[in-house]
């Protein structure tokens, strides 16, 4: 009954139209169902791959028969992810060998890398196939919906004697990084406040609200009202509840700023601009003083959480410069006790690729990172690419938190956002809204027309 209120109006007979479509969709749409089995992790780690092999057939079809397929062309960044992931593995493989971690450990390590780095290049590169983006942001919706129903019994949990966790998964003994990315959390104590927060289905509080600023900006391609709000509440509800400030702060700072650059042309957003500038010039003293007091309140907020991630990072700098400065440690180690026997190289992408990989792998996230944002900076000010704006969003919300988590380590959770990225990265002008325009009932891989 509530499913078929929000799907009223005209997009209400959106369905997944061949193959791709459908590994999307379920896999989104079903995000609380698979998490009650404890299985999300192992989605997102499968799914990059099964999409690949759609991509495959496909190319390999179109080589076949190449009257009844369109021609696939891969955009030159989407190449750079793929590069660069591969660079991030080759360095492994050579971090390994250089200290002399042993051939169980490097093929533990490669399986890693096929369910997290390589994950950065696999799902842009899902960009290449038939997806319609309309079909993610409906379903990221229905997600939306799902965390405005569910969040609310999860806020009565620590009132009832509740368990903080529901129980670990069986799917635990596959192997995984550790048992919060299989477990049914029902709300968490932070252990530096005291306060209560929620981490729904991820594996800890601020991974949700990476999660919820993700899905935000994708709510906003929904074109039903009705599933736009309930999206963009659900994902707004995920900031709240997880009490993470980056993503509180993200929320607010990220929308403006990529509505700002998209209106850039407009001759009243840049008299505002310039006006702004003055103002800003003649203000600067107060300004800086109340950026300073700003700042030094968002590091106190949680200031244990912040000074062991400071502590990590700068470990994991002085270790790599000393220790391995081209190929890295090849993995992470335990911590002292002064980081709370956290990993090296955990909490902070860069530095964690400093120490893992070295500035080989350094270098094989931040070029493609680079190329994209001046790439997608280009397009969110153009009218004619649709996703030029939500690309751009993907692109910055990436960059923000690899300052504070391990991209690869969280890629089975936004993942559609890569998919979203790799959408923006291959439209050519109003390429997306002839492909939503087109036949919804096209063959399971096949490219619609137009």
């Amino acid at each position: 009954m509530l499913l078929s209120l929000f799907g009223a109006g005209p997009d209400a007979d959106l369905r997944p139209a061949n193959v791709p479509e459908r590994l999307i969709w379920w896999s989104i749409v079903l995000t609380f169902p698979i998490w009650l089995v404890g299985g999300l992790y192992v989605v997102g780690s499968v799914l990059g791959w099964l999409l690949l092999a759609c991509l495959i057939i496909l190319l390999l079809a179109g080589r076949d028969n190449p009257e009844e397929y369109e021609p696939i062309s891969i955009s030159p960044v989407i190449l750079l992810w793929v590069v660069g992931m591969v660079v991030m593995e080759v360095a492994l493989v050579i971090g390994h060998i250089d200290f002399n971690l042993g051939t169980a450990l490097l093929i533990k390590s490669s399986i890693g890398w096929a369910k997290g780095w390589a994950a950065l290049a696999l799902y842009p590169l899902a960009g290449c196939l038939p997806i319609r983006s309309r079909l993610i942001a409906r379903a990221i919706c229905v997600v939306g919906l799902h965390t405005l129903l569910i969040t609310p019994l999860l806020l009565l949990t620590p009132h009832l004697g509740l368990p903080q966790v529901l129980y670990v998964s069986p799917l635990r003994a596959i192997g995984g990084p550790g048992n919060e990315f299989f477990d049914v959390p029902l709300y968490e104590v932070d252990g530096s406040t005291g306060d209560l927060r929620w981490r729904l289905f991820t594996p800890w509080g601020p991974a949700l609200g990476f999660v919820g600023n993700v899905n935000f900006m994708i709510s906003l391609l929904e074109t039903n009202r009705r599933w736009r709000w309930a999206g963009m509440a659900g994902s707004v509800l995920m900031c709240l509840v997880c009490k993470s400030r980056l993503a509180q702060l993200c929320i607010v700072l990220i929308p403006a700023l990529i509505g700002l650059i998209a209106r850039i042309r407009q001759p009243l957003v840049l008299i505002s601009l310039g006006m702004a500038s003055t103002l800003a010039g003649i203000m600067s003293p107060a300004l800086i003083e109340m950026f300073d007091r700003f700042w030094s309140n968002f590091k106190t907020a949680r200031a244990g959480s912040t000074r062991v991630r400071m502590a990590l990072k700068r470990i994991a700098v002085e270790r790599w410069q000393r220790e391995a400065p081209l190929w890295g440690h090849g993995i992470v180690e335990p911590g002292p006790h002064l980081v709370e026997a956290m990993p090296i190289g955990s909490h902070h992408t860069w530095a964690g690729l400093l120490f893992v990989k070295g500035a080989s792998g350094f270098l094989a996230l931040a070029i493609p990172m680079a190329a994209t944002l001046l790439t997608l900076l280009r397009r969110a000010a153009d009218p004619a690419y649709r996703l030029g704006s939500t690309g751009l969003a993907m692109i910055v919300i990436l960059l923000l938190y690899t300052f504070g988590e391990n991209l690869e380590i969280l890629v089975y959770l936004f993942w559609p956002g890569m998919v979203i990225l790799g959408l923006a990265l291959q439209e050519s002008p109003h390429s997306d809204a002839a492909r939503s325009s087109s036949s919804v009932t096209s063959a399971p891989g096949q490219v619609p027309a137009g």
